[in-house]
C-alpha cells in the first residue's frame, strides 16, 4: 500500500550503507541445513503476528528507490530488536526496485540494493523472527519508473524482466530457511476500482506462475520454501469470488513434499471499512460495538462483515491446505479529530488479529513510520521506542 508517501531528500547516510553493503555484504545466519519442513497450520502458528516495516525499502523518489526518501531514518538492527520484544514473530518487508533494475536482457539489479535489502532482512532473519520479502512499487501504475503493470502494452518484455528480477532475488536467498517467505507482488491491478479486467487478471495469474516456477528452479532451499501470492489488488473479494483468480501450478517444487501438502500462501489485505481505516478525515474516527457516537462510526464494515471476509478466504483456501496471509491491516491515527479514536484503533486492531487468527491466517500490522495526525506507525524509528502500546497489546490479545 502507498501510504503517508512524503518526499524527502536523499539521506546521505542511506548512501554510505548502500556502498559499504556493496563492499562488504552482511554476515547472515542462512544455512542450506537448518531447513525444516513445517505444513500449513505450523507455519502460521509460528509466524504469530507480523508487523511490517512499511515506506522504507519500497521507498522511492523519481522512480529511485532509497529507505530514507519518504521521511524514514535508515533501518537499524535496534529498531528491529524493539519490534521482536513488543512481541511480533514476523516482519514483513515491502521492497521496490523500479530503476534499480538493469537494461534488457539481463535486467540485473544493482548490487548495492540487493545487499541493502540483505542486510535489512538479516537484521530480522538473525533475531529468529520470519521475514517476507516482496516486489512492492514495481507494479503501481502511479509510481515512476512502475513496470509490472497488468494494463502494460508489451506483456512478453514484462514478463521477461520479471522473470529475470525474481530469478537474481530467490538466488541471493536461496540458501535462507523457511523463515524466509517470498511475496511475488503487492496490490497489483490496473489503477480502476471495480470489477476487474479479465484480460489483465490473466496477465496477473501469469506473472504468479512465473514467480513459483521461477524461484523453485533456482536451488538451495527454494524448492520447498513457503511462496506467498496475490490476487487482484489483494482484495479479498476478488480473490475468492468468481472473477479469475488462478491459483499457480507448483510443478518444480522438492519431491520431498508430500503430495497432500502445500508450499503456497495466499496473500490479501484489509482496511475495510476505509472510511475508519484510511480516510484521512474527522469523519469517522469510532468503529465496533462498543462505538458511542453512530455519527462517528461506518455504516458497513463493522464485525460482521470482517468475520465474513476472513471466513471466506479460510472457505475458499484455508481448507485446501492453502494459508492465508493478511499482509496488511490497520488504522491511522485521527486523535486530532476524536480525542477516544485509539481506543477503537485497539478493539479494530484486536478484532482483526483475532478473527484472522478464529481462520487461521496470519495477521500483519502496515506500519509506514509515521507518528501522529494519519499516521499508522507503532513505533518511533529515530529513537526505537514504542509510540502506541494499547494498540500492540490489543494485536497480542487478539493471538491468544
Amino acid at each position: 500500500m502507498l501510504k503517508k508517501m512524503k518526499k524527502y531528500g536523499v539521506g546521505s547516510l542511506a548512501l554510505v550503507l548502500l556502498a559499504a553493503a556493496a563492499l562488504t555484504g552482511w554476515t547472515s545466519k542462512a544455512s542450506a541445513a537448518d531447513f525444516r519442513s513445517l505444513n500449513a497450520s505450523q507455519i502460521v502458528s509460528e509466524m504469530g503476528a507480523g508487523w511490517n516495516l512499511g515506506n522504507q525499502l519500497e521507498a522511492t523518489v523519481n522512480g529511485v528507490p532509497n529507505e530514507t526518501s519518504w521521511g524514514n531514518p535508515v533501518v537499524t538492527p535496534e529498531l528491529i530488536k524493539k519490534v521482536k520484544a513488543a512481541g511480533f514473530k514476523t516482519i514483513r518487508i515491502p521492497v521496490s526496485y523500479l530503476n534499480h533494475i538493469g537494461s534488457a536482457p539481463n535486467y540485473t539489479i544493482n548490487a548495492a540494493w540487493l545487499n541493502r535489502v540483505q542486510t535489512v532482512v538479516d537484521y530480522a532473519y538473525n533475531e529468529g523472527l520470519y521475514v517476507v520479502i516482496n516486489i512492492h512499487g514495481d507494479g503501481y501504475n502511479s509510481i515512476p519508473g512502475g513496470w509490472l503493470l497488468v494494463n502494460g502494452s508489451n506483456q512478453a518484455a514484462i514478463k521477461e524482466k520479471y522473470q529475470k528480477v525474481w530469478q537474481q532475488i530467490a538466488t541471493k536467498f536461496s540458501n535462507y530457511n523457511e523463515r524466509l517467505i517470498f511475496e511475488s507482488m503487492n496490490e497489483v491491478f490496473d489503477g480502476n476500482y471495480g470489477n476487474p479486467n479479465a484480460a489483465y487478471y490473466a496477465n496477473l495469474n501469469a506473472y504468479n506462475q512465473i514467480f513459483v516456477d521461477t524461484v523453485r528452479q533456482t536451488g538451495g532451499n527454494n524448492n520447498a520454501r513457503w511462496l506467498l501470492i496475490p490476487g487482484w489488488n489483494t482484495n479479498i473479494d476478488y480473490t475468492v469470488g468468481n472473477y479469475g483468480f488462478a491459483l499457480p501450478t507448483d510443478n518444480f517444487r522438492s519431491s520431498a513434499i508430500p503430495s497432500s501438502q502445500k508450499r503456497i500462501m495466499i496473500s490479501a489485505h484489509y482496511y475495510s471499512p476505509w472510511d475508519f481505516a484510511g480516510e484521512e478525515n474527522g469523519n469517522i474516527t469510532q468503529w465496533g460495538a462498543a462505538a458511542t457516537n453512530p455519527s462517528k462510526k461506518s455504516t458497513w464494515g463493522q464485525e460482521d462483515y470482517l468475520n465474513a471476509q476472513f471466513k471466506s478466504m479460510y472457505d475458499k483456501f484455508v481448507t485446501q491446505g492453502y494459508p492465508v496471509v493478511i499482509g496488511e491491516f490497520g488504522s491511522i491515527d485521527k486523535t486530532a479529530y476524536d480525542s477516544t479514536n485509539n481506543v477503537y484503533r485497539q478493539a479494530y486492531a484486536k478484532a482483526v488479529t483475532a478473527t484472522a487468527k478464529k481462520y487461521g491466517a496470519v495477521p500483519v500490522y502496515w506500519d509506514n513510520g509515521h507518528n501522529g495526525q494519519h499516521g499508522f506507525a507503532l513505533f518511533n524509528r529515530s529513537n526505537n521506542t514504542v509510540t502506541q502500546q494499547g494498540i500492540i497489546n490489543a494485536i497480542m490479545q487478539g493471538m491468544q
